[in-house]
Parts: C-alpha cells; sequence; structure tokens
C-alpha cells in the first residue's frame, strides 16, 4: 500500500529536510505533486524526474489520489495553506513552528477532527541521534529519579546583517520550538517557565539567545541557544539522584544532508561520539560507561504518518504537546524578558 504525498512548497525545507527520506522509501510513499509559484532549475535534477511540478495549487487539492499534504512554506503562511488542505479531504504535515499562534492551531486541530484527518508539524528532532540517546539513557532508570536536564543547541556565529521581524522569525519559535518539543516529549506539561529572550549580535532583529527552564516539581529542564559560543558545551546534561550523563555532539543528519550525502548512501550521518554515563548501581558500586550513540532518522516521521494515515495508528505527537508547545512559545513574548509565568493546568 502506498501514501501518496504533494508538497506545497519547493525551498530548503523540502529539498533537504523531507524529500531525501521520501525518496529513500518509494516502496511506501509516492511524490505526486510539488506546488511552487515559479519554476525553478533544480525540479530539473534527476532525483525529481516523474514528480508533477506545477503552479496551480488546485492540482493537489482535487486530486483524489493524494492523501498527505505537506506544507514547507514561510510560517505566516501555514495556517492558510493547511486549512485549505484539510477543506479538501487532505492529511496535513506542516512544517515548524506549526502555526503563528495558539489560536490558529486549536483552529486546525478542530477543522482535522471534524473533517476525520489527521493535520500535525514535523517535529523531526525528536528523531535526532543525541536526543534519542539521552532519551534511552533517561528511559533506562539507571539515573535514578531525574531531577535536571539541560539540552543546549548553540553556533559561533557573531555577525548578523539587519532582517527585522517578527517573535517567530527569531530563535525561540525557530529553535526553541524543537528543543522544546523534546522536552516536552519526554515530562509532559511544566507548571511554570521561567524565560531569557534577548538579542545579542544586532539589536534590529528577532531574538538570537535565549533560556528558558521549565519546572516539573522537583525537575528542571532548561533549553538554551546563542550564537555566540564559541567553545562547545555539552549537547545534554542530565542529573539525577543516583547519576549523571553528559553527551557532547549533535545529530549528522543535517551535516549528511548538506554535504549531498543523502539517507541510505554509505557515511550518512557518521557519529563516533559517545555519552558518559555515571551512576550508582544497586549494589551502591559506582559504574562508569561509555554510551554509543542511537541512530537518527527524520523519516520516522514519515514511517509514523503512514502507520497513522493507512493503518490507524496513533499519530507520532500528541495534539496537547503541539498546543503545550505553541502555548510556551507564545507566552514568552507577552511580558519583558527576563519574567517566569504559571501555565494553567
Amino acid at each position: 500500500m502506498t501514501l501518496h504525498c504533494a508538497w506545497i512548497g519547493f525551498g530548503k525545507s523540502t529539498t533537504r529536510y523531507h524529500l531525501p527520506y521520501v525518496l529513500n522509501r518509494k516502496d511506501k510513499l509516492h511524490v505526486a505533486h510539488i506546488y511552487r509559484r515559479h519554476e525553478k532549475p533544480a525540479e530539473h535534477e534527476p532525483q525529481y524526474q516523474g514528480i508533477h511540478f506545477t503552479s496551480n495549487l488546485d492540482d493537489i487539492l482535487t486530486d483524489p489520489a493524494v492523501q498527505l499534504v505537506v506544507v514547507c512554506t514561510h510560517a505566516d503562511s501555514h495556517f492558510d495553506y493547511a486549512r485549505r488542505a484539510l477543506e479538501a479531504g487532505k492529511n496535513v504535515l506542516v512544517e515548524k513552528p506549526f502555526t503563528m499562534t495558539l489560536a490558529e492551531a486549536r483552529t486546525l486541530f478542530d477543522l482535522a477532527q471534524r473533517k476525520g484527518l489527521i493535520v500535525t508539524p514535523y517535529q523531526n528532532r525528536r528523531f535526532d541521534a543525541c536526543f534519542l540517546t539521552a532519551k534511552k539513557v533517561i528511559e533506562s532508570g539507571k539515573l535514578g529519579e531525574i531531577v535536571e536536564i539541560e539540552s543546549h543547541f548553540d553556533y559561533y556565529r557573531p555577525e548578523a546583517e539587519t532582517k527585522p521581524g517578527q517573535p517567530q522569525d527569531g530563535m525561540f519559535f525557530g529553535l526553541g520550538v524543537h528543543t522544546l518539543d523534546q522536552i516536552i516529549s519526554l515530562f509532559g506539561r511544566p507548571q511554570h517557565v521561567s524565560y531569557d529572550i534577548r538579542s545579542l549580535r544586532n539589536p534590529a532583529n528577532p531574538d538570537d539567545t535565549f533560556e528558558a527552564q521549565l519546572f516539573y516539581g522537583r525537575l528542571k529542564a532548561i533549553v538554551k541557544t546563542s550564537h555566540l559560543v564559541k567553545i562547545d558545551y555539552p549537547k545534554f546534561i542530565v542529573h539525577g539522584t543516583r547519576g549523571s550523563f553528559i553527551k557532547y555532539g549533535i545529530d549528522q543528519q543535517e551535516t549528511s544532508l548538506k554535504a549531498g550525502i543523502m539517507p541510505g548512501e554509505p557515511g550518512f550521518a557518521a557519529d563516533d561520539s559517545v555519552g558518559e554515563l555515571e551512576y550508582v548501581n544497586d549494589a551502591g558500586e559506582t559504574v562508569r560507561e561509555q554510551v554509543k550513540p542511537e541512530t537518527g532518522d527524520y523519516g520516522r516521521v514519515y514511517d509514523a504518518l503512514y502507520d497513522a494515515i493507512l493503518h490507524g495508528a496513533e499519530n507520532y505527537i500528541r495534539e496537547t504537546d503541539v498546543l503545550t508547545n505553541l502555548e510556551i512559545l507564545e507566552r514568552g513574548f507577552e511580558q519583558p524578558s527576563p519574567a517566569t509565568v504559571t501555565l494553567d493546568r
């Protein structure tokens, strides 16, 4: 059985982060159409042969074979395209951030429920190797009760040309949407969130630096991004009542994709980093272990949607997780930073 898909948008998101994984799953996924407003030279590349490119959106919306529409456009158009696709009877996958506002997200979920369809965001970094490794350690129970987890997504890019924009154009919406989702997938909805959101490189631009602290009773989860980090932090630091785990190095899928190494090819996402785990076992002995990275695969989003759409399986991300994520993002800009807010239960 094949899931027939179509894309709205043919930019970097589509060509780098979606199609390489879909084209590597031709046994169950078919790319029927790609909508773009203007013809682009890239569409004539060999890997796209057999795909129908169009500047008429109705070619997608009125094709009865299309079961999944993927929206890969600028965030301010996500809501409208997703709404139109749902109204046309299509399941929808939307690039991050899912919508510009929490209210728009609720509207899409309500519409999808009435139509008996799925609408969901592309939270591909749930399938980062580094995150999956930290998750495996946490779920092993070796650390005991988790009391603190810190997640970094940093760069050293000190120059920033002037590009004014909205909060949705900054790093909290751009990268925090991923790191927050990873935390929410592990621990759910926090009771409180503290924010420090700033633009350090160019004050005319949206934020490029943030720290959000999510509080879950005794547990504190920290997500941080900066463009002024010259010496790398660990990607994940996890402390529990019985030990600690540290993992340097980020998932290498993006690195390979940028280098033109595609999923399924030799060396794709090669990663020789290890995590360091130290804990006290049941005998009271200190144990030190090196933890090899799990295998990351952004294509698992499509595997999950294939099972959900064609076989009725549960979607890979819960609606409540999506809404919590957007609420945390949105409320970060309701007051001057730094600030702390309480989330309604």
